[in-house]
C-alpha cells in the first residue's frame, strides 16, 4: 500500500472533490502508477484531518470517473490500461466519458422533448421587439412577469405563490446559495436528512455550515428525531425534500409535514424545501409552505421537468425575505439570466413547459416498469413516478466494490459515501438514475448489467484492477 497523501492546498471547493482532483493529478503526473493501492480510508481520512466519510466520497468519485478501481476484499487501486505508445494511462477526471459508457450516476430529466422547443424559442426570441432589453440589467429578484410565471410554475404545488415573494435564479443549487446565504452565517448548524443531495453537502462545504443528519425512515424526516435535534444543535434551518427524497425517493405524508412545520416553527428555524422533483407525482401533498408560510423557503426548477442546460429556478420565500435574496443575487451574479428566463416564461404561459413535464412523467415511468421488470427479486426503493431509485446490496457487497465492479462492465452508478451526511458509516446503496442515458434500449442493457452482477455471488467475480 503506497503512503500517498495529496497536496489539498492548490484546489478550491469541497475536500473530497479536492482530494479526487489531486489523486487525477499524481495519476497523470505518474506519481501514482496504475496498480498502486491507495490507503485504507480511514489511513487518508487520519492523515488529512478529515472524516471517513469524505475519503469515501472522494474515491467514489475516482471510481466514477474511471481513474481507480476496487479490488473486491484487498482495497483501492489505480486503473490503467494500454496506450497507444505502450505506456499505462488513466481516464483523468476532467476527460470526456467514453460513448460506451451506460450512465446511472446523474439524476437527468430524458433529453430529446425540449431541443426542437429550444431551436423555436430562440428563432422567436430573436424576432422579438425590444429584445436589446434582455441585455441590459434588470432588478435583482427578476422581471415582474418572470416573476409571475415562476409563481403559476410554483402554484402546480398546491401553495399560494404571490409573485412579490417569488425570485428567480439561476437553477435550483443557486436557489439554495441564495437561500443559505442570507439566513444562515459560517458555524450555524442546518439539519437535513441523514442521507442528501450532495449539492447540498457541497454548498455546506461552501458556506462553512455544520450539516447534521437527522434519522429517518420511509416517509421521511422522524418529527421526534427532528425535535430532539432542534433541542441538542440549535439549528438555523432544516433542509429537506419531502417529495421523491434524493436518494432515497421517501415522499412524506401531508400529517407528518403538519408536525414538521409545528416543530420548526416551534423552535424558530427555517425550512428550505428543495421541491425539484415535485412536479413527477401525479398526487402529491401540499408544500411546506402552505403549513408554515412565514418560515418556509420553497425551492424548486426548471432542471427536471425540462431542461438542466436552462438553469432557472424559482424561490418562494417567506413574508418580507425577497429584498434580502434579492442582495445575495445581486452580490453574487447581479440577476438571474434574462433571456432563459423569457424563454422559460413563455413556456410557462403557453403550455410548452407543461408538456416537457408530462412528456417526463410518461418516460419515467416506462422506465420505471423497465426496471421492475429486470430487477426483480433484487431489494430497492423508488416510486412510480421517480427519476432514480435506491438499490440496497446483499451481502457481502459493500458500495465501492459494486461501484468498482459495474464501472468496469461500463456501468456508473454513485455510491451511498455521496449521500452521506457527517461521520454516519454510509449504508451498504448505490443510487440508479434513469434519466441520463437516453436511449431505452440502452438503460434495458445496464440495468441486465446490473441484475447480472448481483445474481453472482461476490466471492466468485473476477477482482477488478
Amino acid at each position: 500500500m503506497t503512503s500517498w497523501t495529496p497536496e489539498l492546498s492548490h484546489y478550491d471547493g469541497p475536500r473530497y472533490l479536492a482530494i479526487a482532483k489531486a489523486l487525477s493529478a499524481d495519476v497523470t503526473s505518474g506519481r501514482l502508477p496504475p496498480g498502486s493501492r491507495l490507503p485504507t480510508h480511514r489511513e487518508l481520512a487520519y492523515r488529512l484531518g478529515v472524516t471517513v466519510g469524505t475519503v469515501s466520497r472522494a474515491y467514489a468519485e475516482a471510481q466514477r470517473h474511471g481513474l481507480t478501481s476496487g479490488e473486491v476484499g484487498r482495497g483501492t487501486y489505480v486503473r490503467g490500461g494500454r496506450g497507444s505508445s505502450g505506456s499505462d494511462r488513466v481516464l483523468a477526471l476532467e476527460e470526456a466519458r467514453a460513448p460506451n459508457l451506460i450512465d446511472f450516476s446523474v439524476n437527468l430529466p430524458v433529453m430529446g422533448a425540449s431541443t426542437q422547443a429550444f431551436a423555436d424559442a430562440l428563432t422567436a426570441l430573436a424576432r422579438t421587439e425590444g429584445l436589446d432589453q434582455l441585455l441590459e440589467y434588470q432588478p435583482d429578484r427578476g422581471l415582474s412577469r418572470h416573476r409571475a410565471a415562476g409563481a403559476k410554475w410554483i402554484a402546480r404545488s398546491g401553495v399560494e405563490a404571490p409573485p412579490e415573494r417569488v425570485v428567480v435564479t439561476n437553477g435550483a443549487q443557486h436557489g439554495m446559495q441564495a437561500v443559505f446565504t442570507a439566513i444562515t452565517r459560517a458555524g450555524d448548524v442546518v439539519l437535513s436528512e441523514p442521507l442528501t443531495y450532495p449539492g447540498m453537502t457541497e454548498l455546506a462545504d461552501h458556506l462553512g455550515i455544520r450539516l447534521q443528519g437527522v434519522a429517518m425512515d420511509g416517509d421521511g424526516l422522524l418529527p421526534d428525531a427532528l425535535d430532539e435535534a432542534c433541542r441538542l444543535h440549535r439549528p438555523r434551518a432544516v433542509y429537506l425534500m419531502a417529495n421523491l427524497q434524493n436518494p432515497t425517493t421517501a415522499v412524506m405524508p401531508e400529517d407528518r409535514r403538519r408536525t414538521v412545520a409545528e416543530i420548526a416553527r416551534r423552535h424558530d428555524v427555517f425550512l428550505v424545501e428543495d421541491d425539484v422533483y415535485g412536479f413527477l407525482p401525479p398526487e402529491r401533498p401540499p408544500s411546506l409552505a402552505r403549513f408554515a408560510p412565514e418560515i418556509t423557503f420553497h425551492v424548486t426548477s426548471l432542471s427536471k421537468s425540462v431542461a438542466p442546460g436552462l438553469r432557472v429556478g424559482y424561490v418562494l420565500v417567506p413574508e418580507g425575505f425577497a429584498a434580502r435574496l434579492g442582495a445575495v443575487i445581486r452580490s453574487t451574479c447581479r440577476m438571474a439570466g434574462l433571456a432563459t428566463a423569457e424563454i422559460a416564461t413563455r413556456w410557462i404561459e403557453d403550455g410548452t413547459a407543461d408538456r416537457m413535464a408530462e412528456f417526463q412523467r410518461r418516460e419515467v415511468r416506462d422506465r420505471q416498469e423497465m426496471a421492475g421488470r429486470l430487477l426483480q427479486g433484487i431489494q430497492y426503493d423508488t416510486r412510480p413516478d421517480s427519476f432514480h431509485l435506491w438499490l440496497h446490496l446483499p451481502e457481502p457487497w459493500r458500495a465501492d466494490e459494486f461501484t468498482a465492479h459495474a464501472r468496469a462492465r461500463n456501468v456508473i452508478v454513485l455510491p451511498a459515501a455521496f449521500f452521506t451526511v457527517g461521520r454516519a458509516q454510509p449504508p451498504h446503496a448505490v443510487r440508479l438514475c434513469l434519466g441520463a442515458t437516453r436511449e431505452r434500449d440502452q438503460v434495458e442493457k445496464g440495468l441486465g448489467i446490473i441484475a447480472d452482477i448481483l445474481a453472482q455471488p461476490a466471492q466468485s467475480l473476477p477482482s477488478v484492477i
